[in-house]
């Protein structure tokens, strides 16, 4: 019996020390096991690391050091006299200060924002809802079997095939009051010229006619790829249902191209609220400053104006990151409670 009892003795407390073992053993895991992961993790995946390392460099290169240097200098009053600058064998050091969020105060109250702002916001929704409106009813057509179809997408994607700047400067030379093309037509038929960059009204509806002109090709070929992805049976089953073609569109296609919808919606809305090139190439934010938009007046302070407001721009070009970091905020909270995943 004293046996019997010493051994149980025994083997309780062996069973003691073991699971006093195995659980220093779990913590010793649990606290490497951050580091663990991640190291299984690069070794495992370490051709991807490498492969996307390079991207990763360019990129904060190209994009990170800009954007952190130009809020830094949004802070300061660097301008064109006092930033550090080398004439012939002479450098003088640089002078300028911080002044905090003084710069931010200023644009902000300054009228110039909020002209600027609001036409920007203008252009944007113009440009982006005819685009959208152009390139569904497009998609819609070349979605269709009908002799000639692929010329027609050749011919209509081609003027997403020239270069921007080309483009916009073959249409200004159509814009041409004197010599353009268009005006000659017109004059044709008996219509006065009309001053399509010399006049603030027509400037604004020619600048959005170049971007829709821009956009409409890329619009149209993602949502027609949208399209090409509905089941062709929805729509012969409600045919089959005596569903009209409006009700076929409104059930049928525009649920399908829902999630196409929203990303071209917001890729076109950041294209467009920082397109430089069409109104800087086609009238250069006149006449006056009635086409100028937030990316280019950013342009002209740094640039244009004397001196060189470094700071000014810099905050300009911080208000606009800003304005457009809250929208795809508010654009993706509206999309989750839609129930879409984005």
């Amino acid at each position: 019996m004293a046996a019997h009892t010493s051994q149980s003795v025994a083997k309780a407390a062996g069973d003691d020390v073991e699971n006093d073992v195995a659980a220093r053993g779990r913590s010793r895991r649990t606290d490497s096991g951050n580091n663990g992961g991640l190291r299984r993790a690069l070794t495992t995946h370490w051709y991807a690391w490498a492969m996307i390392a390079p991207v990763v460099l360019v990129l904060g290169v190209i994009i990170g050091w800009p954007l952190v240097r130009g809020v830094y200098l949004s802070l300061t009053d660097a301008n064109e006299r006092n930033v550090a600058r080398t004439i012939g064998a002479r450098h003088i050091d640089a002078t300028y200060e911080f002044v905090g969020l003084d710069n931010y105060t200023a644009v902000l109250g300054d009228p110039v924002f909020l002209q600027r702002l609001v036409w920007t916001v203008v252009w944007t929704v113009a440009c982006v809802s005819i685009t959208f409106t152009l390139g569904l009813v497009l998609a819609n057509m070349l979605n269709r079997d009908f002799r000639g179809r692929a010329g027609y997408r050749m011919a209509l994607i081609l003027p997403w095939a020239v270069p921007g700047f080309v483009s916009v400067f073959a249409w200004r030379f159509l814009f041409n009051r004197d010599n353009g093309i268009l005006n000659k037509v017109l004059d044709g038929g008996g219509i006065a010229a009309i001053p399509w960059l010399d006049d603030p009204t027509w400037a604004k509806f020619s600048v959005v006619a170049v971007n829709v002109w821009l956009g409409v090709p890329f619009m149209m070929v993602a949502l027609l790829g949208g399209l090409q992805s509905i089941p062709g049976e929805l729509y012969e089953a409600a045919e089959m249902d005596g569903a009209s073609a409006w009700q076929r569109f409104r059930h049928i296609t525009l649920p399908g191209l829902r999630a196409v919808s929203m990303t071209v919606i917001l890729l076109s809305t950041i294209w467009t609220f920082n397109m430089f090139p069409v109104i800087f190439l086609l009238t250069r934010g006149g006449p006056g400053d009635s086409t100028e938009i937030l990316v280019t007046q950013a342009f002209r302070e740094a640039f244009i104006a004397s001196p060189r407001d470094f700071a000014g721009s810099a905050t300009w070009g911080v208000l606009i990151l800003a304005l457009l970091m809250i929208f795809a905020l508010v654009y993706r909270r509206s999309l989750r409670k839609q129930g879409e995943v984005w």
